[in-house]
This record gives C-alpha cells, structure tokens and sequence, in this order.
C-alpha cells in the first residue's frame, strides 16, 4: 500500500505537469505533493493505535489531499491507499463512515475531470472503495484467528510444559520410592533379621550372636552412607543458609593453591530450587576437576542472569587439553562430566565446555527460565 500511494501520488504529479504545463496552480501542487508525502512518511512513526496524534495525523493527509483533488482531480486516485489508512487507524464504523464520504468525493473530483458523464465514473469508485474494505476486513479477520491461534499454541505449551513438570516429579519421586526400597528399606530389613537372629542365640552362642552384630553394624553403615547420599542429592547443605545460589557459589574454593573469584551479573531472579541445586553441584564438580586435573592458579565462576535462562560460567588459567569433551567423549573417562551433562539435561538446559592448551578451560552451564505467567 505504501508504494502504491507513492506510485500513485507520483504518477498525479506527472499527469498534471504533462496537462497543465505553466500552470499558475503548479507551485501549489507540487507543495501539497511534497507535504502530502511527508505526511504519509511520518505515519508509521505513530503507530497504529488509534491516539489523538494519529487522529490529527489522519485529519492533516486527508485534508491536504482534498485540496490537491480540489486543485487537479486527477489526485483522486490516491484515496485507494488511503482508504486502507482510515481502516487501519479509525474504529470500523467510523472508518466506513470515512471511505464512504472520500468515495463520494472521489466520484465528484472525477465527473468534473469528465468532459462527459461516464457511468464508470459513477459506479467504479464505490466498487473499488467496496472491495478494498472487504478486503482489508477479510484481512483482519484473519489475522485475529492467527492471534488466537498463536495464543491458544502459547497457553497449550505452558499447558505441557507443567504437565511434564508434573510428569517429571512423579517420576523423581518413583525414582527415590525405588532407592530408598532398594537401598534403605533392604537394609533395615536385613540388619532386623539379623539382630534378631543375634538375639535368639545370644545365649546359646555368642560368637554367632556377635557375628550378626557385627554383620549388621556394616549393613547400617552402608544404610547411612546411602542415606546421605540421597540427602545431599536432594538438598544441598550449602544452601540451607537462606543466603541463596550466589552466596553458595561465592563460598566455594578449589583449595589452598587455586584463587577462585565469583562474579555477579544481571539482576538475581528466584531460581528453583533443583536448578540452585544443579548449578551449585556443577560448580563444585568443574572445581574438582580444576583442582585435580588443570594445575590452575586461579578460577572465576559467573552466574549470569539474562533474563530467560540463567548462565553458570567456570574458567581457569590452566593446563587445558586438545580435544573438545563432548557427550561421550573421551575425555568424560570420570563421572564428573557426565553427571554435569545429566543434570542440565534434565532440566533443558545445554553445557558447552572449551579449552585451548595452555590457555585454560571454560565450562558453561546454561539452564532456560520459564516466562512469567
């Protein structure tokens, strides 16, 4: 529509000059071109909405291109464009109200350019003017069900993405169900059956009792390993403290012989607790490996909030390697890497690790935030 107009606005201009050469009207019509053009430039800077400036932007072109047609009405056909500019900024009733009396003028600019009456000027106005507001209708229309189309897609994502969340805690929660009955559950179980075992034969034979007591402390043993296991899988005491994420990550340290140095950047945003959690264990396994493996002098963990993901960055100065480690790569020998790439898994999150020889590694966790609701 824009070049049309243009196209159309120039093609007036050029019919005028062409019919009326030395015109005493001439300076006007190609002032009122000019600023009719301006006009119409300046109009998307306004924005579509229909504010009091855009009003009196709309006012100003349709009255400068009725003093154009009223001058040379061979400027009449430039109203096709506008047409679409009054449907675009005016409500639908007064946007009609507006095509249909720019059409009458239209037909009126184009009987007085008429040397005789021609019925296509009485009847071709009014069906161009018809069609382009069916059309421009037929086009809004559209456009609203694509809107409702794209918000229903919205809500049903929001809609699957907490239905896998939900999916997803059912599952950890069987996945600790199923532990805690193998690994807990087996040995309370064994180490009852064993004391009292112990304490059917205590006094007929003791070595036999103790040997189930004794057989039974190594069974409770594992028992409680395996149940801080699971607690520190599940909560990481680091951040009991109420100090958050980044208080954790600040207290962290690779040893004696490694300067670790935290960064901040963004504004903090509340995390969930399993992506505090992930994040914290991360940083204290990328730590590890700098402590065992780099031969740094110093690391540098930042934690960057960038408004829809949240960023852990782990760099050191040291040894580096050659090869990338990626997913199943040589270089993920240990559990280390590969529990870090569970982890942000889990949570769809991606980790990229760089490194140069002699030039340090970089470890990079990003963890996507879901979009306020």
């Amino acid at each position: 529509m824009h070049t049309a107009f243009f196209l159309l606005l120039g093609a007036s201009v050029a019919r005028f000059l062409l019919r009326h050469p030395g015109s005493p009207s001439t300076p006007w019509i190609l002032a009122l071109s000019i600023t009719l053009a301006l006009l119409y430039v300046l109009g998307p800077a306004l924005g579509a909405a229909p504010t009091v400036r855009r009003l009196l932007w709309l006012g100003l072109v349709v009255a400068v291109w009725v003093v154009l047609v009223v001058l040379a009405p061979s400027f009449a056909w430039c109203a096709v464009p506008l047409f679409f500019t009054a449907l675009r900024t005016l409500p639908p009733r007064a946007a009609i109200v507006l095509v249909a009396l720019l059409t009458v003028f239209v037909v009126a600019a184009q009987l007085k350019l008429s040397r005789e009456f021609d019925p296509n000027l009485l009847l071709a106005p009014p069906a161009i003017a018809a069609l382009a507001t069916a059309v421009f209708v037929h086009m809004e229309r559209q456009a609203e069900s694509q809107r409702a189309l794209i918000d229903d897609l919205i809500r049903t994502r929001r809609e699957l993405a907490a239905t896998e969340r939900r999916e997803g805690t059912l599952a950890e929660r069987q996945r600790l169900s199923m532990e805690i009955h193998d690994t807990l559950a087996q040995h309370l179980s064994s180490q009852q059956m064993l004391l009292q075992a112990a304490d059917r034969t205590w006094d007929s034979d003791p070595a036999t009792a103790r040997a189930h007591v004794r057989t039974a402390t190594g069974i409770a043993a594992r028992g409680l390993a395996e149940a801080r296991r699971l607690v520190h899988d599940l909560a990481p005491p680091e951040l009991e403290g109420g100090g958050g994420l980044a208080e954790a990550l600040r207290a962290l340290d690779a040893g004696p012989d490694i300067e670790v140095r935290f960064h901040l950047e963004g504004t903090p945003a509340p995390l969930p607790d399993r992506v505090q959690s992930a994040l914290l264990r991360i940083a204290q396994g990328a730590l590890a490996n700098v402590r065992e493996h780099a031969h740094a002098r110093t690391a540098a963990l930042t934690l960057s909030f960038l408004g829809d993901q949240v960023v852990l960055d782990v760099a050191d100065d040291g040894a580096g390697f050659t090869e990338p480690r990626g997913a199943g790569a040589a270089g993920d020998r240990g559990h280390g890497l590969p529990a870090m790439r569970a982890r942000v898994r889990q949570l769809g999150g991606t980790l990229t690790l760089e490194s140069t020889p002699g030039e340090g590694t970089v470890l990079s966790a990003a963890i996507p935030l879901e979009p306020p609701v």
